[in-house]
């Protein structure tokens, strides 16, 4: 595959004169091929949380990224309750080792009855006694790099940095939530799919500019005209600003918002993991690309006040996502004209999304 060329130019560093990505970013499929490789296979991933692995002998498939990366994987929690991350891929033929949960004492592939212990250790197979230097190293399972943040569990193909240094700021600043205490709300959790490109859904969430046009009900409870983004070397925060002190964190005095009516901490790690902090929990969006045109959107509930949950709920997620997902689907159809090729930044508004664009560009773009 030749090299992205229509990155070459660089997006100007001052918001104030840069110009967006070239439209055929998110119309070629030569660019939707190209991160996969290059953004995504380096990043942090969110997985699942420890909830979800602490039986002894239970065996978890999951799948990095399904439908585009699909790397898949295998959490196990042995006899003695501990941990392991290693790839579901018998290393004899290549077979997919556990189809589905279970719970077991050894993992066994149904192919040619190879066996290894819950922590990816060879232990036999048969009609391999007259190999020579068998086995080695290479016949256990290969440990899939896994970092945790308190219960939540991020996985990656990979990984160009620590998992420490993508969330710094979002532990250090929110370091007072009882993580332990935030708990898996499938109810309130959902999957949705948009025909447009992954990264015209992340630049829709990285800027509060469309809430009074796209989400009318929302900019009700927020103060749009105080909303600000900080910028990180990862990521970046939007802080929403609450109308009414009933729908604000009670802040403790060590936070460095103390005293402020924050409605909503929403924190975005490059390339497509957002986390949402309300004063009821956490909603965690996964955002998988499917195709140049098609993305899925993963709404993962964690609840840990539920009595501040009334403004929140099935309704709720539908008619915002149902609003972005119109918008979206609009702007994919718009960019294929041919009287279109780049927009401007609002240096107000839209400081997150020019830094996505720039960091698109510094993974994407050929050496010059």
């Amino acid at each position: 595959m030749p090299k992205p060329d229509l990155l070459s130019k660089t997006i100007d560093s001052d918001i104030r004169i840069a110009r967006t990505l070239p439209t055929k970013f998110y119309t070629d499929p030569k660019y939707f091929e190209a991160a996969r490789e290059k953004i995504f296979t380096p990043s942090w991933q969110f997985i699942t949380d420890t909830d979800q692995i602490k039986n002894p002998g239970l065996a978890l498939p999951i799948t990095i990224l399904e439908g585009y990366l699909n790397e898949p994987m295998l959490l196990t929690c042995d006899s003695a309750a501990q941990f392991h991350a290693l790839s579901n891929v018998c290393t004899h033929r290549g077979n997919l080792l556990v189809e589905s949960e279970c719970h077991t004492q050894q993992l066994r592939c149904r192919y040619h009855g190879r066996r290894f212990g819950l922590d990816g250790s060879f232990v036999s197979t048969p009609g391999f006694e007259e190999a020579l230097d068998f086995p080695s190293q290479e016949d256990n399972l290969p440990q899939v790099p896994t970092e945790k943040w308190g219960k939540f569990i991020f996985s990656s193909v990979n990984p160009a940095s620590p998992l420490a240094d993508v969330i710094e700021d979002m532990k250090r600043r929110l370091d007072w939530l009882p993580l332990a205490d935030f708990h898996f709300d499938a109810e309130n959790s959902r999957d949705y799919e948009v025909q447009a490109n992954w990264a015209l859904y992340i630049e829709n969430y990285l800027e509060g500019f469309h809430i009074p046009y796209v989400h009318p009900s929302l900019a009700v409870l927020l103060d749009t005209k105080n909303y600000r983004t900080e910028l990180h070397k990862h990521g970046n925060l939007q802080i929403g600003i609450a109308q009414r002190s009933e729908d604000a964190f009670n802040l403790p005095e060590s936070s460095p918002d103390y005293g402020q009516l924050i409605g909503a901490y929403y924190y975005w790690l490059f390339p497509n993991t957002i986390f949402n902090f309300y004063p009821w929990g956490l909603s965690i969006n996964v955002i998988v690309p499917l195709a140049h045109n098609r993305t899925r959107i993963r709404f993962l509930t964690y609840v840990w006040d539920r009595s501040r949950m009334a403004g929140y709920s099935i309704e709720d997620i539908d008619k915002t996502e149902m609003e972005d997902e119109s918008i979206i689907s609009q702007v994919q159809k718009g960019i294929q004209s041919h009287f279109y090729t780049r927009g401007r930044y609002s240096p107000q508004w839209e400081t997150g999304v020019h830094q996505f664009h720039n960091m698109l560009h510094d993974t994407l773009a050929p050496e010059q």
